[in-house]
């Protein structure tokens, strides 16, 4: 939250209130002849927040990281990444950002260090590369070249070209794509080390698990939009994660959604229970993540 100290302008606010914030968008739009890929989108990332962006393809996701990254350009709309604008951003911008992209775009007959070292080269003050490689879980593979490394292998090094320039604010694509569920963990730790240390991250993901673990807050894109931000246990309307109680009475299913379970599976127990005691098809369901991202992406309109 930002806060404001009496006595200050408002023009010295808003100056401080950009400061706090790694990542401040408004109104930001693009287009693609007749496909409005981006409507009007706002989004603010505070500096050391994991911020994962959600959303189904065409939603408007990867226009909008590559236009906060400065590899594409906007409509209109006005963007603020680390306090300037990408499409004005100098190389000394640059070298304050990390991107894992979705695809590789290693040089395959470098062995690992030989990769590691020669991008860390590119930045100002760079993590020493064979702590990166550890940190990625690639230390056995350092003198392997990279042609010979497996699908997850050649993900670990993207991260590693990503994070060892020690960037400020670090965009993750798809991040752990081939990753087995040991070394997806792992992975995980790694985010949160980084998060831990000051850098903002943030995370595109398909995957609702890996968003619940690392997000400190998630923003969910539909039509080229923001319309849903918050915590991944409090993202949505409040009685979109009321439990829902469900059972089969006189041959028919029936489900209440309720603030009290616990009360309505005890009048259950009183009303509608077999000569057994049990009462028939009984499930007391808690919405996840998943479940309010799919009520939130299916909801009125058609992504554009």
């Amino acid at each position: 939250m930002v806060t404001t100290t009496p006595g200050r302008t408002p023009a010295r606010r808003a100056a401080d209130a950009t400061t706090e914030l790694a990542v401040r968008v408004r109104g930001l739009h693009k287009r693609y002849g007749e496909k409005q890929a981006v409507d009007g989108l706002d989004l603010d990332i505070g500096r050391g927040e994991i911020v994962a962006v959600l959303g189904p393809n065409g939603a408007g996701k990867t226009t909008t990281v590559e236009i906060l990254e400065g590899f594409r350009e906007r409509d209109a709309g006005d963007v603020q990444v680390l306090g300037e604008d990408p499409a004005h951003a100098d190389r000394a911008w640059r070298a304050r950002i990390g991107v894992v992209a979705q695809d590789s775009r290693d040089r395959a007959e470098l062995t690992v260090a030989e990769e590691v070292r020669s991008t860390a080269r590119y930045y100002p003050a760079p993590a020493d590369p064979d702590e990166v490689i550890a940190a990625v879980g690639l230390a056995e593979k350092a003198r392997a070249r990279v042609r010979g490394l497996s699908g997850g292998q050649r993900r670990r090094l993207d991260v590693a070209l990503g994070i060892v320039g020690r960037p400020e604010l670090l965009f993750l694509d798809e991040p752990t794509t081939g990753f087995d569920p040991q070394a997806r963990r792992s992975f995980w730790g790694l985010v949160r080390g980084l998060r831990d240390s000051g850098t903002t991250i943030l995370l595109t993901t398909h995957d609702l698990d890996e968003a619940a673990h690392l997000a400190d807050r998630v923003v969910v894109v539909r039509g080229g939009r923001v319309v849903a931000s918050g915590t991944p246990d409090t993202l949505g309307r409040p009685e979109a994660r009321t439990p829902v109680v469900s059972w089969t009475a006189g041959g028919e299913s029936r489900s209440e959604r309720t603030t009290a379970p616990t009360a309505l599976v005890a009048r259950l127990a009183a009303t509608a229970a077999g000569p057994d005691g049990e009462i028939a098809d009984l499930r007391v369901v808690r919405p996840t993540l998943e479940d309010v991202y799919l009520e939130l992406v299916s909801h009125e309109e058609t992504d554009r």
